[in-house]
């Protein structure tokens, strides 16, 4: 399956017409946090651990389609948080397709079968169901018993449904690639469109901070994982970017391809960094001081190899360098 046809060319006529009109920075995914307060306390997360004021308060309706339209980006993930639980989320998902974006919906999958029917199939909605591994070994990554069967039970009743389903899966340390391999196996006889993968981002907040992979072991479990990946393993990442995960490639970290929006404003300089907020998305931009951050610059960065900040980096490649990236598909990331 993959990322379908309609969705690939409007993101590519997007990225041309932001090159043609010689733009340095600009969005390719909005990282919506419409709250905070999630109904799992995972160990490798750092967002629930807000004071109870800050977990009580949302975004509105109009302050997430607001940021939507301030900078343009033509995907919008909304996560969390578990974003379910906002009572006003299918308004909000519903005025965000009216717009044509294309929407990821993060979930643990443990309010998808009270809240999918709110919701209906559409080219421009995708659920993201969060499944860290098989079985015990998610269970304990977000410290809930049974949440690994909500979440399969979650993706039989959306793909039964007609929904897109896409699955995010974060990699901590103990994880294997034969644990990887027995997890995508799973993913992809459920009839998942694609998964998206990441290794742990160290937040200095979360409850565990033993449990990172941290640069290296990053790229030698993911090198391990792609060279014996299967034709049915569809990943939601564009091929140099996994080929970046596996450390074949260089890149320099795109903060600004994935802005956060979230109820204190708009977050510098990125989704895993908190260096304050502004009110709008054109400061964001213009008054960041984006030389300060990435790897050899800003030791928090050092470790990092997540989608939100490298994904960006890889498409841009990849548009620019077509021949690189077919050369890749053909033989395969991670070798």
């Amino acid at each position: 399956m993959g990322i379908p046809t309609l969705q690939k060319a409007r993101i590519g006529k997007y990225i041309i017409s932001q090159m043609l009109m010689n733009r340095r920075r600009f969005p390719l995914v909005l990282m919506l946090e419409p709250l905070f307060r999630c109904n799992l306390h995972c160990k490798g997360c750092g967002k629930v651990n807000h004071p109870p004021e800050v977990l009580r308060n949302q975004l509105s309706v109009e302050e997430c389609v607001g940021a939507a339209e301030e900078c343009g980006a033509p995907v919008v993930s909304i996560a969390g948080g578990e974003p379910l639980l906002h009572p006003e989320i299918t308004t909000i998902v519903d005025e965000l397709i009216r717009r044509k974006r294309f929407i990821y919906l993060c979930t643990n999958g443990l309010l998808v079968e009270k809240r999918f029917h709110d919701f209906s199939p559409s080219p421009y909605l995708t659920f993201n169901v969060h499944l860290d591994g098989m079985y015990e070994h998610h269970d304990l990554s977000v410290c809930h018993k049974g949440a690994f069967k909500k979440a399969t039970e979650a993706i039989r009743k959306l793909v039964g449904a007609g929904f897109r389903v896409t699955t995010n899966t974060t990699f901590f340390k103990g994880q294997t690639a034969e644990s990887a391999g027995q997890l995508f196996d799973h993913l992809s006889s459920l009839g998942v469109e694609a998964m998206t993968v990441a290794a742990g981002f160290n937040y200095d907040s979360a409850d565990d901070q033993d449990c990172f992979l941290g640069r290296e072991g990053t790229k030698e479990l993911f090198r391990t994982i792609l060279r014996q990946a299967k034709p049915s393993w569809t990943f939601n990442h564009s091929s140099l970017y996994l080929d970046f995960l596996a450390g074949n490639r260089d890149y320099t970290c795109t903060p600004w391809g994935n802005p956060t929006r979230n109820q204190f404003g708009w977050q510098r300089p990125c989704y895993l960094l908190n260096d304050g907020y502004v009110a709008t998305y054109r400061e964001l931009i213009e008054d960041t001081d984006w030389d300060r951050y990435g790897v050899g610059r800003d030791p928090r960065c050092a470790d990092c190899m997540v989608h939100s900040g490298f994904e960006a980096s890889a498409v841009l490649d990849t548009v620019k360098h077509p021949w690189r990236a077919l050369a890749v598909c053909l033989h395969g990331p991670g070798r």
